[in-house]
């Protein structure tokens, strides 16, 4: 059973939102918050597995919270953000907090519930136009921070490094092992040590290291 909490200003928002996830039967709402401080107390005190996060709340915005909540011991609540906008402060804000997903509050609502199954697992997922937005600001980098971001990718060894470069296109475990013919099992090994070395979280800042070191160029 996943556990969600939903953090979001609007009561309908929230209303809404809890009506679809709770007719999932493997999907529960432990609680709701209206604002980011709220929204923190919540998370300490039911210890989701997801928390769906608006960006845009009173007293302490959803990035705030979202850093503090994943700052914190354990670290086994993973967050979702929500809005209404997918202005590029927001994307980058919500990767540098630690987001392992992105979406548009006027995605489908069967988007929001994948959504939160996705997350859930241990995977990232991101709105297209998101991703979109993503691409564009790594094309536009040029050489920017390449160096330094390829002396991480160093820490890893030849076939971790492939790992890598199919992680940052976008492949799941399934679909890596497909691609090197080997064990599903061992795909996910690798991942997880090429996690290890790099001191990321999750699949999405794995992207964002593969981007950046430019094992994967936009438009290739």
């Amino acid at each position: 059973m996943i556990s969600v909490v939903i953090a979001d200003d609007q009561t309908m928002v929230r209303q809404s939102f809890r009506a679809v996830l709770a007719a999932q039967d493997d999907i529960r709402v432990l609680g709701e918050a209206a604002n980011g401080v709220e929204a923190i107390a919540r998370c300490a005190e039911l210890r989701p597995d997801v928390v769906l996060m608006d960006v845009r709340m009173p007293e302490l915005d959803g990035l705030a919270a979202a850093r503090h909540i994943l700052a914190g011991p354990g670290g086994a609540t993973r967050v979702l953000m929500l809005t209404t906008f997918d202005a590029d402060e927001y994307v980058f804000g919500a990767l540098q907090a630690g987001a392992s997903g992105f979406l548009l509050k006027d995605a489908p609502l069967d988007d929001l519930v994948t959504a939160v199954r996705v997350v859930s697992a241990g995977n990232s997922l991101f709105a297209p136009s998101v991703t979109r937005k993503l691409i564009g600001e790594f094309a536009a980098r040029g050489e920017r921070d390449v160096a330094g971001a390829r002396a991480k990718i160093d820490r890893l060894t030849d076939r971790e490094t492939e790992v890598l470069r199919l992680v940052g296109r976008g492949l799941s475990n399934t679909e890596i092992a497909e691609t090197l013919v080997i064990a599903e099992q061992t795909a996910k090994t690798h991942v997880s040590r090429v996690f290890g070395k790099l001191g990321v979280r999750d699949r999405a800042q794995a992207v964002v290291a593969a981007y950046e070191a430019r094992l994967v160029v936009p438009g290739q």
